[in-house]
């Protein structure tokens, strides 16, 4: 149970006694809260000594009398205010005139709470306060997320994009200046080349579109019941020119009438990733076998290649974020280095698995269980 720090700041001992005895067990819960949120309760008799304890203590709720010895509730609430304290305040107070009634909301005051209260009324006021501070945390932090995962993506953007632009770039003044030729012929590989970073790095950019919108819990989900065979043979189809490209035949073995609650973009992206790796990664007149079938109450989709394989050091960083395996064989195979990571997010979102066996010079097989219920 988290604990948040609740200062009562009162002259009059009872006031701070029954305050104490009414939030002693008293605990808050909210839909969106973790875990229910409890009390610990800290005293002071003097605004003097209520300052001296927020800034060592750090406060989180602050329960206030106006009429104080010494320096008065009004003031100790501007002191918060000019010190941009991360704390709720709520006056308790028998004397509340409308010009303290606005002083104290200018000053950042949640509410008033007229004394005497009950203890039903004092944890009602309680209870809202906490959900108040809660959800204006949470905004803040949500915010503040919000700001670094732009700055990740623009970031990450600018430099996996600098080095196909710049490479674009050198091809189009290449043939701008006729330095191959003057036949169209002299410069296909030249085109080829183009298109394929164009290729990467529209790839790229959905699926860096892709990550920011699950990371920032943004991204819609359209959840109902889809057979999932159906969802891995029209993936297959989508792949299917890839293939012939590189002469590599897909098979499919798909038990009938196994039905998924799922997102179909989400299933497609989690078999596209794993189809398409297994036929780019291959070897000319290599196979895939792709299987679904339904075992133990769950899943399974496996996809098989017959490709250039990965070691285990390789293996093991394979579903990390920009993580692509660099060597000789690879050199020429375009990617984000993102495809495997957000498999592997969306798989996790279903409270699935997912893991690779691979050998390399002879292939890796990629395993995802998901739940069917």
């Amino acid at each position: 149970m988290d604990k948040l720090k609740l200062l009562v700041v009162d002259d009059e001992p009872g006031i701070i006694t029954g305050v104490e005895r009414t939030l002693r067990n008293f605990s808050v819960s909210y839909p969106f809260m973790d875990e229910d949120i409890a009390y610990d309760i800290f005293e002071a008799e003097t605004g003097e000594k209520a300052i001296e304890i927020i800034e060592k203590y750090s406060i989180d709720i602050v329960l206030l009398d106006n009429k104080l010895p010494g320096m008065d509730g009004i003031e100790v609430l501007e002191y918060i205010k000019n010190k941009n304290y991360d704390v709720a305040v709520m006056m308790i107070t028998s004397y509340a005139s409308l010009d303290l009634a606005v002083k104290a909301t200018n000053y950042g005051a949640y509410n008033f709470v007229p004394k005497p209260f009950t203890p039903s009324e004092l944890k009602a006021a309680v209870e809202n306060i906490t959900k108040n501070l809660y959800l204006r945390r949470m905004t803040r932090k949500m915010t503040q997320e919000g700001k670094e995962i732009r700055f990740q993506f623009l970031s990450i953007l600018s430099h996996e994009l600098k080095s196909p632009i710049n490479a674009i770039e050198g091809y189009l003044r290449i043939m701008k200046e006729k330095q191959a030729g003057d036949r169209i012929e002299d410069y296909m590989e030249m085109i080829d080349r183009s298109v394929e970073r164009i290729k990467g790095m529209r790839n790229l950019i959905l699926d860096l579109l892709d990550l920011t919108r699950m990371e920032s819990g943004s991204k819609r989900r359209d959840i109902r019941s889809l057979d999932i065979a159906e969802v891995a043979r029209g993936v297959a189809d989508a792949v299917e020119p890839l293939a012939i490209q590189h002469n590599i035949k897909i098979h499919l073995d798909c038990d009938e009438n196994i039905f998924v609650n799922a997102d179909k973009h989400e299933m497609e992206i989690i078999i596209n990733n794993l189809l398409s790796n297994a036929v780019k990664y291959n070897k000319d007149n290599g196979e895939v076998f792709l299987a679904i079938k339904e075992k133990d109450d769950s899943v399974l989709i496996t996809v098989e290649d017959t490709g250039i394989g990965m070691t285990k050091e390789e293996s093991e960083l394979l579903f990390r974020d920009f993580v692509r395996i660099k060597n000789p064989k690879t050199k020429h195979i375009t990617g984000s280095g993102l495809g495997l990571s957000i498999a592997k997010k969306m798989v996790e979102m279903y409270k699935g698995t997912i893991k690779v066996e691979s050998e390399p010079d002879v292939g890796s097989t990629f395993t995802v269980e998901i739940p069917l219920k």
